[in-house]
């Protein structure tokens, strides 16, 4: 089911509510309340995440569905979050986020992204062209490694 998203930067008054998006979105894929508990740190949107303006949200009808947000220097960029609350998965607007980030990186000039996966979302991304490049630590999670992806965006060939 499709349906029409709007995006729009992210408002600092509406911070608390898109961070505990992001945790329904993560608590989606069953995780235990400890494992939750240590995600919330992480997950945790702050003021200084509207700086820079690569924190967008996705709208449908009024209602915020999802967020991304780009992060990192120039050259380094990578997809730093992109939830979908679960009552909007499998309605495309993970890719509508994910086109954003996109269309944002090539507008900086980058010429590629990286993406710290979920194993759970690592198959979205991998669907979307990315490739495992490795694993990288959690920042959650002491000792669990994630998958580490790559985007080859703007690049002929």
């Amino acid at each position: 089911m499709n349906r029409s998203f709007t995006l729009r930067p992210a408002r600092e008054d509406e911070l608390p509510e898109l961070s505990a998006l992001c945790l329904r979105s993560k608590g989606h894929w069953g995780y235990d309340d400890a494992f939750m508990a240590a995600c919330v740190p992480v997950l945790t949107l702050e003021p200084d995440d509207l700086a820079d303006g690569l924190l967008i949200v996705a709208e449908a009808q009024g209602v915020a569905a999802g967020i991304a947000q780009l992060a990192g220097p120039p050259g380094e960029m990578e997809i730093d979050r992109l939830f979908v609350d679960p009552p909007f998965i499998g309605t495309g607007c993970g890719r509508v986020l994910f086109d954003w980030c996109i269309r944002k990186a090539l507008a900086l000039g980058e010429t590629r992204l990286e993406i710290e996966a979920a194993p759970d979302a690592a198959p979205f991304y991998e669907k979307m062209g990315a490739v495992r490049i490795g694993e990288t630590p959690s920042g959650a999670i002491p000792g669990r490694m994630l998958p580490l992806l790559e985007l080859r965006i703007g690049v002929a060939g």
